[in-house]
């Protein structure tokens, strides 16, 4: 995937969203940023894209609206491309590359731009959970609505996997990352990114503000251990997955 390439934005997980550094990028802008950089690398004609598709797990507010169409016009792209956007959550992404390739191998469509963005810092904490649950559902299908770390557990539960396997194979992860990271092998990969970055002041939590462009993916933890990792106490109690072995919650965008 040589025409890949990938915005790392501000990173933040629940525990510190209230006191570190919040993302405050709207969704378009952040999506159109790896679009434009994605078409200029292909050294194609952006009017010969015929459709933007873009996964989104959280897809309202900033990232709203259809937010693949508004990536499209944000990014120069011509009126006459359509923007799709795809919700299957964790993997909307991957998602979009499969139906990409579909459209490309079955409807003989010449150029499709595919990826996936999320912006946790500005959705995450402000969705809108009106009518969110279906009476029926609850009843009789109530796992439908399960959070990813309920649906973490179970699935440890389920298969058997202890604490151990996952914190050891959540640090041999980092520490792979670290060594790619190292290596520059994420160089071609990441395009800088300008942003306003929301710092919380830890004494008074007053929010203030102030620019800097990203150029590394900054959930890597070069320093990660077993020894630390496993002294994290789990998400849940008497539950097995912890802040070390569990995936972060991150605001960015791609797209091929």
């Amino acid at each position: 995937m040589s025409d890949a390439v990938i915005v790392s934005t501000a990173r933040t997980g629940l525990a510190k969203s209230w006191r570190g550094a919040l993302n405050m990028t709207h969704g378009a802008t952040m999506g159109a940023h790896v679009v434009r950089a994605a078409v200029e690398r292909a050294k194609i004609d952006p009017a010969e894209v015929e459709d933007v598709l873009m996964g989104c797990a959280m897809p309202e507010g900033t990232t709203g609206g259809n937010v693949a169409r508004q990536i499209a016009l944000r990014a120069g792209l011509p009126v006459t491309t359509a923007g799709t956007t795809v919700n299957r959550f964790c993997s909307s992404g991957l998602q979009t590359i499969a139906m990409a390739a579909q459209r490309v191998i079955v409807d003989r469509v010449p150029v499709v731009v595919a990826g996936g963005l999320e912006s946790i810092s500005c959705v995450q904490n402000e969705r809108n959970g009106h009518m969110a649950r279906d009476p029926w559902l609850v009843e009789h299908k109530p796992a439908i609505y399960d959070s990813m770390l309920q649906t973490a557990e179970n699935v440890a539960r389920r298969y058997g996997i202890p604490r151990e396997k996952q914190d050891e194979y959540g640090v041999r992860s980092q520490q792979r990352a670290a060594a790619a990271l190292a290596a520059g092998r994420f160089k071609d990969e990441i395009v800088p990114f300008p942003t306003v970055m929301g710092v919380a002041d830890k004494e008074s939590g007053k929010l203030g503000t102030r620019e800097v462009i990203l150029s590394a993916d900054e959930g890597i933890r070069p320093d990660t251990t077993y020894e630390g990792v496993s002294k994290i106490k789990p998400a849940m109690p008497g539950g097995v997955v912890a802040a070390g072995n569990a995936s972060q919650f991150s605001d960015g965008a791609s797209a091929w």
